[in-house]
């Protein structure tokens, strides 16, 4: 580790800076300074390229140049310089447009066409078309693919092991049937459709002015029509553009993408506490890693880290999201600044969430089922069949079949020979017998495979 990281507050930034180089990528200071830098540059070419404004109709090549490049971002030594104008007029959004100036000043802009940077523009203008670009990256780039990897692993693990009878456990105690298989594929089905969801938000953003009702674009150039300039803008973008805001765009679809996250990450925490139950119960065996150390006084353990660290990071990100959708679609009359600071912390609890997709995927990687001991838990609990007995005497009419079970089964341990003694005598039709005395617990799995193997 670096001293930085070493002596960083924040454990993404330091203990797993590794881990969040790619959401570091898109959510640091440098990244977000390079989305303002995108979005005004954007705007400002989108208005040279209207017709509208004599001033802009001959931008010199070089400055044609210069803002291909900056579209591309601002680079290290253009985000220090912006933060050293920052601390002149402590302002970030302003800072970036003194920076552009310089910068498109410098390849030959006259002062006229200087003008036109952050044109009619507020603050929120900018930056809520930067945090929407970020956003939606790291949707698409890092969580997305995480998500569906694991999803996909999961439902590998299904199809591989969709005929694994195993024992079902409501109210954890011994129940009807499924088979390892099956549930694999239940959560791969829920992060499947959890992520589609997600993936389904779209992003928005607003391109407006001071409180959303263009007055001063109308003001300096009252036969343009600004609307359909600000939807251009926004859709260029790759946004979704919303007419309907004040000053700032009013975070709704944030909201409802930190919701649908945490749905995801929710899902992901029964995921593991599932795992983790099913390697304490021995069902899954854990693949030793070379060299590693499972505790400080314990050698012989290899501990489910992963699921819990999956876990822990999960339940972090999910603190945070439901905060922001909480908080963030609330802001007093056209304007206020409580929103800025949380905006800031996004990618923390994006951060979490990457963390605990990483580590689960982890985890999954080094579990095997150990189908011997499972199918001996599954074979001490015949009494699960129960459930199909009672069931076959009502088909055939047979009266007081749950009670007539319940009293043979219910707090009892209860044998292969004590099974099929009771369903001699029960005067069934003998194809129903038959039926039934043919039945095991690792047989009395319904449609558990075939789901499985169509996931």
């Amino acid at each position: 580790m670096t001293d930085s990281q070493l002596n960083a507050l924040s454990p993404l930034d330091g203990r797993y800076a590794g881990k969040c180089a790619d959401l570091a990528a898109l959510f640091s200071e440098s990244a977000l300074i390079a989305r303002r830098v995108q979005v005004e540059v954007a705007w400002f070419r989108q208005l040279a390229a209207s017709g509208h404004f004599p001033a802009l109709n001959s931008l010199p090549p070089a400055v044609e140049a210069r803002l291909a490049s900056l579209a591309r971002g601002a680079g290290t030594a253009g985000a220090g310089r912006v933060k050293a104008l920052e601390r002149q007029v402590n302002h970030d959004v302003k800072a970036v447009e003194y920076w552009l100036r310089e910068e498109l000043a410098g390849a030959g802009a006259t002062p006229a066409q200087l003008e036109f940077l952050h044109f009619a523009a507020t603050s929120e203008d900018v930056n809520n078309l930067a945090y929407a670009l970020m956003l939606d990256a790291a949707r698409e780039r890092v969580l997305l693919p995480r998500i569906r990897e694991l999803a996909e692993s999961l439902a590998a693990l299904a199809r591989r092991h969709a005929g694994l009878a195993m024992l079902a456990r409501t109210h954890g105690q011994p129940a009807t049937p499924t088979t390892l298989g099956k549930e694999a594929a239940n959560f791969a089905a829920r992060l499947r459709r959890a992520a589609d969801v997600w993936q389904g938000i779209p992003a928005l953003g607003k391109w407006n002015g001071a409180t959303g009702n263009f007055n001063a674009h109308l003001v300096a150039a009252p036969d343009v029509d600004w609307r359909v300039q600000s939807r251009r803008l926004v859709e260029d973008l790759g946004l979704v553009p919303n007419e309907y805001t004040t000053q700032i765009e009013p975070h709704d679809w944030i909201a409802e993408y930190c919701d649908a996250l945490a749905r995801a990450d929710t899902v992901l925490i029964a995921l593991c506490r599932d795992l983790w139950g099913y390697v304490s119960l021995g069902y899954f065996r854990q693949q030793p890693v070379a060299g590693e150390v499972g505790s400080s006084t314990m050698p012989h353990k290899v501990n489910p880290i992963d699921f819990e660290n999956a876990e822990g990071n999960a339940g972090l990100a999910n603190a945070m999201l439901r905060h922001f959708s909480g908080k963030l679609p609330v802001s007093r009359w056209q304007r206020d600044l409580s929103d800025s600071t949380v905006m800031r912390n996004l990618g923390v609890a994006l951060g979490h969430s990457a963390l605990a997709w990483s580590a689960a995927q982890a985890g999954l990687a080094r579990i095997e089922p150990d189908a011997a001991r499972i199918g001996a838990d599954l074979d001490a609990h015949w009494e699960v069949l129960a459930e199909a007995i009672q069931t076959v005497m009502r088909a055939n009419g047979i009266g007081g079949a749950y009670e007539r079970l319940k009293e043979f089964s219910r707090g009892r341990a209860v044998d292969a020979t004590a099974l099929k003694a009771f369903v001699a005598g029960l005067g069934l039709p003998d194809d129903a017998r038959r039926r039934l005395e043919a039945l095991t617990p690792s047989s009395y799995t319904g449609l558990a495979e075939a789901l499985a193997r169509a996931i």
